[in-house]
């Protein structure tokens, strides 16, 4: 028996202040392109069992257009695979916050689809010798997230954050004080954990697995972005597993809209007409036929704030123009203090020629100065300076 595992939608996403043809909001086109992609995909690989793992939608009570969208495409996915079984759990951008309000997945229902919204559902297909527990996004501790030993097959599918298995700068603080115990994920009977709420995709045991999601539509993407660089992963996807083999493919999908993070420019030093020029040479190195109609960032870090100001800000509007999104990202240089020992005494003060090294590095210059040759002569008068004093018997002043 072969699943698809699919996760974190996010329908109904809203990004930016560009609009189409049409009056919609760009990015949110842009994340229903990447649903249709995907659904594509699932019929082409016609597996016996499709799982979503919850934030099918982006709010609790998403747009007209959006719910259409999911309806029509998961329509489209029946209509092509109508004996395939389908499990949809709610996530937390799903789930109700009111017990009065109704979970719009339940609008699935009438497609054949299992929903678990609001409760757990432990399924049962005796045909398949197969046993679904499906869990949306409830309080680790309130679910018995144990197997069914009477299956051969057993499959856990639930919405939440595993217990050590996300990067820190990826949890979120409502969130971290209740993880799903690892121990709960690991057990030997679970022939598959298809997990959502993590948007990049990651291994968190034997068989249990986050998909990520389809697009990049947390608040943090320039940190998905990040993290599956650094992983070599190929982006965004699904995962296609065969429960009787173990067999597993992850089935790269890509996105509507490409996502650039240019390499940073170290600002320490340059003038405003120098990184004018820096930044400006560096987007026109961007890959992929530039920065048009792409979601970009440019970090520039150790600018001052008043060479930011300086900046030509006209030509940054025309990057702005040309991007869906041009985001420069200036960062300020990093406040060194004077370093403090446990006891409560000052560490050790830095040396005059130390500031004086240090005032230089950091000091604007025009293009026509060269900066190593600036600090060897300000040493060089500082040596001097030093002699006179120590011949005429004066100390040496302290420094703030």
């Amino acid at each position: 028996m072969r699943l698809v595992h699919l996760s974190d939608l996010h329908l109904g996403f809203r990004q930016f202040q560009r609009v189409t043809p049409a009056g919609k909001n760009q990015r949110e086109a842009d994340v229903a392109q990447s649903f249709t992609r995907a659904i594509d995909k699932v019929i082409a690989l016609a597996p016996d069992l499709v799982l979503i793992g919850g934030d099918v939608f982006h709010t609790v009570r998403p747009t007209n257009p959006a719910i259409l969208h999911a309806f029509q495409q998961f329509s489209r996915l029946r209509a092509a695979l109508p004996n395939a079984i389908v499990v949809i759990v709610a996530g937390n951008h799903d789930m109700p916050r009111s017990s009065e309000t109704t979970c719009i997945l339940r609008l699935f229902e009438p497609l054949g689809f299992h929903i678990a919204d609001v409760t757990t559902r432990r399924l049962q297909f005796p045909e398949h010798e197969l046993s679904i527990l499906a869990v949306p996004d409830l309080p680790p501790g309130s679910v018995d997230l144990s197997p069914d030993l009477a299956f051969k097959h057993n499959v856990l599918l639930l919405h939440g954050e595993v217990e050590g298995a996300l990067p820190e700068g990826a949890r979120e603080d409502e969130r971290a004080s209740m993880p799903i115990p690892a121990s709960a994920v690991s057990h030997e009977r679970w022939d598959y954990v298809a997990l959502g709420h993590y948007h990049v995709y990651r291994k968190v045991g034997p068989n249990a697995y986050y998909c990520g999601s389809l697009d990049y539509t947390s608040t943090n993407s320039w940190g998905e972005y990040a993290e599956e660089k650094a992983a070599k992963l190929p982006g965004k996807g699904l995962i296609e597993r065969d429960l009787a083999t173990g067999k597993q493919a992850f089935h790269a999908l890509p996105v509507t809209r490409k996502i650039i993070d240019l390499p940073p420019i170290a600002g320490r030093g340059l003038s405003a007409v120098d990184l004018d020029a820096a930044i400006a040479a560096t987007v026109e190195k961007c890959p992929d036929g530039g920065i048009e109609g792409k979601v970009v960032r440019l970090v520039v870090r150790d600018v001052p704030r008043h060479v930011v100001r300086e900046l030509d800000h006209q030509r940054l509007r025309e990057f702005q123009r040309r991007a869906l999104h041009f985001a420069l990202d200036t960062r300020r240089p990093t406040v060194v203090r004077t370093a403090v020992a446990e006891s409560g005494a000052p560490g050790r003060r830095p040396s005059l020629a130390d500031t004086l090294r240090e005032a230089l590095r950091s000091r604007v210059l025009t293009s026509d100065i060269d900066r190593d040759r600036l600090v060897a002569l300000g040493e060089h008068y500082l040596r001097e300076a030093e002699h006179d004093m120590a011949v005429r018997g004066v100390d040496e002043p302290e420094t703030a």
